[in-house]
């Protein structure tokens, strides 16, 4: 029997006290607690109602006879990568780029990457009938702390790169932990690689009062005009969770996502490797997978089903548009602190600046637009696709001689995503512009 769907694209989102109230989160704990065995992990980003959700989830959870690991503020992949290395279940609290009224909660496997949609479906089934299991007083699961975490992630992000080589270079870095997960994470991990750090709201604060918790240009100003002085060689910026990194070149220049995960594709990837990207991402790492030999593997949007394309075609290499940079050799999620390790070791390896490593790649532009989506998704679909070449992967991805341009709607806002690629900039921008009118006209005409 279908049921009605809980968990969207990064996990179950919402306002907490609106439409996430303390004994649902109590319900999915106790859904998950139902359907997990032996002990789960459990972190939270820094929101002001982390407490009260985690809090919540961990009582529902007890209740089935689950023990509970608190592992406490962690990033995202810090909490993945615990679960992966103990082979336990994880679940994080946290909304990552929402605004801060919003909270969540997302289900770890036990080899660290998010619960498949299978998995998800049990536990909303669990969730929906009520079949929750009930243990007698004497059975019901404890809670332990554990306060080595964080050091067992920033070590294994190490691992990955060579360490001695960057530490040689002293680079300067300016880091933006957004108030969120990597206010400690980050500058740890910038110290160990031998970096002299400047940081820009690395305390937890979670109205996330400096900035917007996502990294986007608009939000990163003091970070940009600091990069400007010309006083630090990187800059760096996470989301809220940390999942994810944005850079800032040595000029001040944001970097788009899209074109670091072209970067690091250049120089990890090797003729006969398969990377992976959704439909969203630019022509840029086409372009760098036919240079060099290697396949590349387009899915639909989301980190979980990027990871699993790698899992199944054994990639080392893949990520998302939006500075999502997923690399197996570490861990099949994004990782925000890999990401920053991973540009400090290509920075040290060539001896060159970001700008000039960046200077290499075909020059696309992606326009990335939202709009509100006022009636349902199938049947603006319906109407978009009418007299288009379409690519039907994700959304609607309609097709031009010289560009695209991808229509989506989100899976955790009520929104519409709008992406428009070109080689031509002027172009790129006047397909935005012509498509965001299309979807407004047709949503007045459908309302």
């Amino acid at each position: 029997m279908a049921v009605e769907r809980l968990f969207g694209t990064n996990g179950i989102r919402g306002i907490p006290n609106d439409d996430m109230s303390p004994d649902f989160a109590m319900s999915v704990g106790k859904a998950i607690g139902t359907y997990v065995s032996g002990e789960i992990a459990f972190g939270t980003d820094t929101r002001l109602t982390g407490d009260m959700i985690k809090n919540a989830v961990i009582a529902g959870i007890l209740s089935t006879g689950i023990s509970v690991i608190d592992l406490g503020v962690l990033p995202t992949p810090a909490i993945q990568y615990y679960s992966k290395k103990h082979g336990i279940y994880a679940v994080v609290i946290t909304a990552s780029h929402n605004p801060p009224q919003y909270n969540g909660i997302k289900v770890i496997d036990k080899d660290g990457t998010e619960l498949e949609r299978p998995g998800e479906e049990k536990i909303e089934e669990i969730f929906y009938s009520k079949a929750f299991r009930v243990v007698k007083w004497e059975n019901i699961g404890r809670i332990r702390q554990v306060s080595d975490a964080i050091d067992i992630y920033i070590n294994g992000v190490i691992s990955n790169v060579d360490s001695d080589n960057i530490k040689s270079h002293a680079f300067k870095v300016l880091a933006d932990a957004g108030n969120g997960a990597a206010y400690y994470s980050t500058p740890k991990l910038l110290e160990k690689l031998g970096c002299s750090i400047t940081t820009l709201n690395a305390n937890p604060d979670g109205r996330f009062t400096a900035r917007n918790a996502e990294p986007v240009p608009e939000n990163l100003v003091n970070l940009i005009s600091l990069m400007k002085s010309g006083r630090f060689d990187l800059g760096i910026a996470h989301d809220g969770d940390a999942d994810r990194a944005v850079f800032i070149d040595e000029k001040g220049n944001f970097i788009d996502g899209d074109r670091m995960l072209a970067l690091i594709t250049k120089y990890i990837a090797k003729a006969g490797d398969v990377v992976v990207t959704p439909v969203s991402s630019s022509d840029t790492i086409a372009d760098i997978c036919n240079a060099i030999g290697a396949k590349l593997i387009r899915t639909k949007v989301g980190a979980p089903i990027v990871a699993r394309a790698m899992i199944d075609n054994g990639a080392t290499i893949g990520g998302e548009e939006n500075g999502g940079v997923i690399y197996g050799k570490h861990q099949y999620c994004r990782d925000g602190a890999m990401t920053v390790s991973l540009v400090l070791n290509l920075m040290a390896s060539t001896n060159k600046k970001l700008s000039e490593l960046i200077s290499e790649l075909p020059v696309y532009y992606l326009i990335k637009k939202k709009v509100e989506r006022r009636v349902d998704w199938p049947s603006l679909a319906r109407e978009l696709k009418k007299g288009e070449r379409v690519d039907e992967t994700d959304g609607i991805k309609i097709l031009k001689d010289d560009g695209w341009i991808l229509i989506r709607p989100s899976g955790t806002e009520k929104i519409l995503r709008i992406y428009a690629h070109s080689s031509d900039f002027e172009l790129a921008n006047k397909y935005c512009e012509q498509y965001i009118r299309k979807v407004n006209d047709i949503q007045d005409k459908l309302s």
